[in-house]
């Protein structure tokens, strides 16, 4: 029995100690552990929205890009269209002078020709208008002098 006495002056002598560690604990708790796990909360909050934020951030901004590139593109599509209108147009524009430049070539090659037949006709009725008189001058050029191995012919 001087055993269980012992234990229980040893238990009120503890209640003392534990009623201390206790009010530490609850103040410790209030005080101390509350605003620390609501500061501690509210970090991983503001972590995963920032986290969120950023995702749609760059969900935006790839957005933003293929807006920037189907511009582009379409920039670029309506570029070339209008360089090959301008291209198309100086071909028609160079093909319709070459057109103009032959015909004009070929109705003065054609002015030429006719030209010349003229001027052939008109040599060819000289020469025959002076065939007979040629003819004649030679036959009596002929006939007046007499050929001789001495004399050079001409």
């Amino acid at each position: 029995m001087a055993i269980v006495h012992q234990l229980g002056e040893l238990f009120l002598g503890a209640v003392p100690t534990v009623l201390l560690i206790l009010i530490f604990y609850f103040i410790l708790k209030s005080l101390f552990f509350k605003p620390l796990l609501a500061v501690m909360s509210e970090r991983d909050a503001r972590s995963i929205g920032a986290q969120k934020a950023a995702e749609a951030a760059q969900l935006a901004a790839s957005e933003k890009l293929k807006q920037y590139q189907d511009a582009l593109k379409q920039a670029r599509a309506q570029i070339y269209a209008e360089q090959e209108a301008a291209r198309k147009k100086l071909l028609d524009e160079r093909a319709n002078l070459l057109k103009d430049a032959r015909a004009k070539s070929a109705t003065e090659v054609a002015n030429g020709k006719e030209h010349v037949a003229a001027e052939l006709l008109a040599a060819r009725g000289d020469m025959e208008a002076a065939i007979p008189q040629l003819a004649a001058e030679i036959a009596s050029r002929i006939l007046e002098t007499p050929a001789s191995p001495s004399r050079e012919v001409r």
